[in-house]
C-alpha cells in the first residue's frame, strides 16, 4: 500500500460493532448516531476503502466499549459466542486486510478463559479485549484469574480498553460538568483515569506473580502510565509488600503500548524512554478517530527505519504472532 513510509503499517485498536451485542446496551455509550455509527457497522467497503486511502495494511479488529463487559454471567456467554463467530466470518472473508480480538463475556469468568480458547484454537484469533469494568467491577480481582491463566497459556495478550467509569466516580468527579463537556467523562479524562487504575490494580493484585508470562496492552499511549511510571513506582516502594519486584519492573514486563488516538511526539518520546520501543505499537482508534490523522504523524516519526517498522508492524506481527 502506498505511504511515504514504504513500510507495512498494522493497526490494532480499530473498533466495530454487531447488532447482537449492541442491541443490549442501554444508558452511555447506546445512541451514538451519523457517521460515525455507520463506520462502527461497516466491516466491508467503507472500512477497507478508508484503510486503502490511508495505507493501513491490517486492522486487528475487536468489539467496541463496552462490548461483552455489561451482559449478565448467564445470558452474555451465547451472547459473545455469537459475536466472535460473527467476527470470524468477517475476518474469513477478508484474511489479508483483518484479524481479531475476542469480546469476553466477563461476567462469567470461567466461561469467558473457554471462550478465549475456542477463539484462539478455533477461530485464529489474537487474543481479547476487555472494555473496563465488568457490571462495575474491575477484572483484577481473583474471580477473573481464569481468564488470564488461559490467556497465559495460550500465549496471548489481553487488550485493557476503557469503558465508561463507574456510576460513583461520575458523580464525584464529572457530573457538574457533563451538561457542557460531556467528552470528560470518556476520551477527555474519564476513561484514562479509569483504564490507568485498572492497570494499577493488575500490578498489585499479584496476578503477573501467579502468571509470569501473561502479557496485557494499554492503548491511547498507555493511558499516562509511562509518564507517571517513575512517580508511582517510587509512591509504592515507599511500604513494604510480598512482591518479589518492583512495580516498574512488573509494568514494563508484562505491558504493551499501542498509539491509538494519541498522536503526540513528546508523549511518544516518553513511552520510549520508559517502555522501550519493543512495546509500542502503531494504533488509530478507528472509527473514533479518522486513519490519515494517526497514518500522516506516523510517517513523520524521526527513528530509525528499525525502529519506525517495529512501532508500525514488527512488534505486532511478534506479539500477535501475525
Amino acid at each position: 500500500m502506498a505511504t511515504s513510509t514504504g513500510m507495512e503499517i498494522i493497526a490494532l485498536e480499530e473498533h466495530y460493532w454487531d447488532p447482537v451485542i449492541t442491541d443490549t446496551f442501554a444508558g452511555p455509550n447506546s445512541s451514538r448516531r451519523g457517521e460515525l455509527l455507520d463506520r462502527l457497522y461497516d466491516v466491508r467497503d467503507l472500512r477497507i476503502k478508508e484503510m486503502d486511502e490511508a495505507g493501513i495494511d491490517i486492522q486487528v479488529l475487536s468489539h467496541g466499549a463496552p462490548s461483552a463487559q455489561r451482559l449478565d454471567a448467564q445470558t452474555g456467554p451465547a451472547i459473545a459466542r455469537e459475536a466472535n463467530d460473527i467476527l470470524h466470518t468477517t475476518v474469513k472473508a477478508h484474511p489479508d486486510r483483518f484479524a481479531a480480538f475476542a469480546a469476553l463475556a466477563t461476567a462469567h469468568p470461567e466461561s469467558a478463559a473457554d471462550e478465549l480458547e475456542r477463539c484462539v484454537k478455533d477461530l485464529g484469533f489474537k487474543g481479547a479485549m476487555i472494555h473496563g469494568l465488568t457490571n462495575g467491577k474491575f477484572c483484577d480481582g481473583e474471580e477473573y484469574w481464569p481468564i488470564f491463566a488461559r490467556a497465559e497459556a495460550l500465549d496471548v495478550p489481553i487488550y485493557l480498553h476503557p469503558g465508561y467509569p463507574h456510576p460513583d466516580v461520575i458523580a464525584a468527579y464529572y457530573e457538574d460538568y457533563l451538561g457542557k463537556f460531556p467528552a470528560l467523562a470518556t476520551a477527555g479524562w474519564g476513561y484514562t483515569v479509569e483504564t490507568a487504575t485498572q492497570a494499577i490494580r493488575m500490578v498489585l493484585s499479584g496476578v503477573f506473580d501467579a502468571h509470569p508470562k501473561l502479557q496485557m496492552i494499554l492503548g491511547h499511549m498507555g493511558e499516562t502510565l509511562p509518564f507517571l511510571l517513575w512517580r508511582v513506582n517510587s509512591a509504592l516502594s515507599r511500604v513494604e509488600n510480598i512482591q518479589t519486584r518492583s512495580f516498574r519492573e512488573i509494568f514494563e514486563a508484562h505491558f504493551h503500548v499501542t498509539t491509538s488516538g494519541n498522536f503526540s511526539n513528546p508523549a511518544l518520546l516518553c513511552t520510549v524512554q520508559e517502555m522501550g520501543i519493543d512495546r509500542i505499537m502503531f494504533s488509530v482508534d478507528y472509527p473514533f478517530v479518522e486513519n490519515k490523522p494517526g497514518v500522516e504523524w506516523a510517517e513523520q516519526l524521526n527513528f530509525s527505519r528499525e525502529d519506525r517498522e517495529k512501532i508500525l508492524s514488527g512488534n505486532v506481527r511478534k506479539l500477535l504472532k501475525l
